[in-house]
Parts: C-alpha cells; sequence; structure tokens
C-alpha cells in the first residue's frame, strides 16, 4: 500500500515530529487483532510483569521493548515463526485502514471509540471493548501504548519505500496512546518513545507477522 504518513499542519493536537511524507509499503504482513493480552503473555513466558493482574483479557503491561524481544523469541520457537514488532510505518498503516483522518474513525474522538484519559479512568479495559478500525483491527487508538521495532528519530521529507527508522538511537518508537494520556495522543499520527529498557503500567505491544 501507499500511504501519507505523519500529519497536516492544520491536524489538531499536532507535534512537530510528524512530518507528513508518502511511504510505499511493498511487503504484505499480519497485523494482531488486538493487544497482546495477559493470558497470551503468560502462556508464552509463564510470569506476568503487568501491575493490573486479575483479568486474563486485559493487555499485557510493565513490559520493555527488550521483555517484548524475549517473547517473541519464545514464541518463534513454540511455532512456525515469523512473529515480530510492526515497524512504525506497518503500524500506522494499520492503524489509518485507508483514512486520511486524525483518528480511524474521523477527527475527534470519545470515550465511546476509544479508553483514554478524561480526568475519570486510570486503568487498561479488555481488549476488544471498542468497535474495530476497517481492518478489522482493536485498541488501535488507547489503552495501551504499542512498543514498534523503530528507534525514534526525525521523519524524512520525501516518498521512503519500507521504512525502518533509524540503524541505532537511545530510544524505541511508541504508537497509540494509552489509558494514561489524553485523546490527542491516540491520534493515528501520534508519535511517543521511550528507553528499550522501560517498564511502566501504560506500555504494552501487539504483533506482527510476515506473510
Amino acid at each position: 500500500g501507499k500511504f501519507r504518513m505523519g500529519s497536516p499542519a492544520s491536524e489538531k493536537g499536532r507535534n512537530n515530529n510528524e512530518t507528513q511524507h508518502e511511504v510505499i509499503l511493498t511487503k504484505p504482513y499480519y497485523m494482531g487483532k488486538h493487544e497482546v493480552t495477559q493470558e497470551q503473555w503468560e502462556i508464552v513466558m509463564g510470569d506476568n510483569k503487568s501491575e493490573k493482574t486479575n483479568k486474563s483479557r486485559l493487555p499485557v503491561t510493565d513490559v520493555s521493548w527488550n521483555d517484548c524481544q524475549e517473547f517473541i523469541k519464545k514464541l518463534n520457537a513454540k511455532t512456525n515463526g515469523g512473529y515480530r514488532l510492526p515497524t512504525e510505518a506497518e503500524w500506522e498503516y494499520a492503524c489509518r485502514a485507508g483514512t486520511i483522518s486524525a483518528y480511524s474513525y474521523g477527527d475527534s474522538i470519545t470515550k465511546n471509540d476509544a479508553n483514554y484519559y478524561d480526568g475519570s479512568n486510570t486503568n487498561t479495559k479488555e481488549v476488544c471493548s471498542f468497535k474495530p478500525n476497517a481492518f478489522g483491527l482493536y485498541d488501535m487508538h488507547g489503552n495501551v501504548w504499542e512498543w514498534c521495532e523503530d528507534w525514534f528519530g526525525a521523519y524524512p521529507e520525501k516518498l521512503v519505500t519500507d521504512p525502518k527508522g533509524l540503524a541505532q538511537g537511545e530510544s524505541r518508537v511508541l504508537r497509540g496512546g494509552s489509558f494514561f494520556d489524553n485523546g490527542s495522543a491516540a491520534r493515528s499520527s501520534d508519535r511517543f518513545y521511550k528507553m528499550p529498557t522501560t517498564r511502566v503500567n501504560y506500555l504494552g505491544f501487539r504483533l506482527a507477522k510476515d506473510l
């Protein structure tokens, strides 16, 4: 597919690191229907790092980028392999699902659309609690930030094909917003980053898989 990654200057809540540019993805891939759950994590890893652990359908949290890599390594060893974190470009393409608006369902967000902070809620919600986007993917907006494969860095200003971010860096990319952040952070183009060793109760992930 081909899409415009980033946001236009007119988008409400836009950050300066969202330079809009054309992206072409030439390699098909699967994207997880929802965030990796605590139940899935426990089956593969035999433990649960999540701060809140009373429901198996809650997304796993308190996992670092490095923890995700260990999960993927063990998952691939147990299966036919091919699982990985999505690149930042793959994540945004999947989130947008063909849209050009701030969110996959329009330019505004309500508590009926996603789990984000509005002064009242302070916890994760079970995966698939809200309607999916046009690709059938749940919770691309809100709930927990999702680790991507890429090192965080400035976007290019021209067309790129199958981008994978910087060759090296200090922080890894996170996408999607969370229950801890306001609705603007859940925009399709919003970018966040943390050190790959960071474990926080609003960080999780979803899987991608090579075809």
